[in-house]
């Protein structure tokens, strides 16, 4: 959940988010050095009050300012092509959800199951709990099992949505007429919230995605629920 003034990522809740968080420190950590590095270069250029013919006219540092970006280069690149593909891999999912996005609100439908589905309204602010967020709570959540891979198919019904929730490091585009999928393992339990991130129209910032993890034994208790009072 993001608060306030925070300038980092929220807290994985996914090995994949995790994954993520660890490329981006990586990747930030060499653009610092190069920072760092740029601006002394900078700094000594015009403080210096002499120059010096080898750094004005070398092949042998012209070798090295072309060799050392390439290499750089490489060292973002390679992470970055395996978390791109970790996040394509779909194997063997325990629990298939599909995603249906509407003006203004999000349908789920449990494929597994032969009559469990709903739709999910944001609730408005003058009737929320004390405790729940403006703006983020819906009606009903998507309950799905810890600890499993869940795969969900994201579609649209009338314009482009986005089906995004950070903390598991989810987002996928919703087309009409199109099934995109993805995938995610909610590693401990609890709420994890989302927006639409793709602007629909007049009611984009009213379509809010929550996605509760519980065990597995109280997953199973609540879609027999659901499916008794289908």
């Amino acid at each position: 959940m993001a608060h306030p003034s925070q300038l980092g990522f929220q807290d994985a809740a996914s090995p994949l988010m995790e994954e993520l968080l660890h490329f981006h420190d990586h990747a930030l950590m060499i653009v610092f050095l190069i920072s760092v590095l740029v601006l002394y270069i900078i700094v000594a250029m015009v403080t210096a009050k002499v120059t010096n013919m080898f750094i004005l006219d070398s092949q042998e540092i012209e070798i090295v300012w072309t060799v050392l970006p390439a290499a750089i280069l490489i060292l973002i690149a390679l992470p970055s092509l395996r978390i791109l593909y970790l996040m394509d891999e779909i194997n063997d999912p325990h629990l298939t959800i599909k995603a249906i996005g509407h003006q203004w609100y999000w349908s789920y439908e449990y494929t597994d199951y032969e009559d469990l589905g709903f739709d999910s309204y944001m609730i408005p602010t003058q009737d929320l709990a004390p405790g729940q967020f403006r703006l983020l709570e819906t009606d009903h959540r998507m309950v799905v099992p810890m600890e499993s891979p869940v795969r969900v198919l994201v579609t649209a019904e009338d314009v482009l949505h986005s089906w995004a929730v950070p903390s598991l490091g989810v987002k996928m585009d919703a087309v009409p007429g199109r099934l995109n999928q993805t995938a995610f393992i909610a590693a401990r339990p609890g709420v994890y919230y989302g927006q639409c991130s793709e602007i629909c129209g007049a009611n984009h910032s009213f379509m809010p995605i929550v996605v509760e993890a519980v065990p597995l034994q109280h997953f199973e208790n609540w879609s027999s629920m659901m499916l008794e009072d289908a």
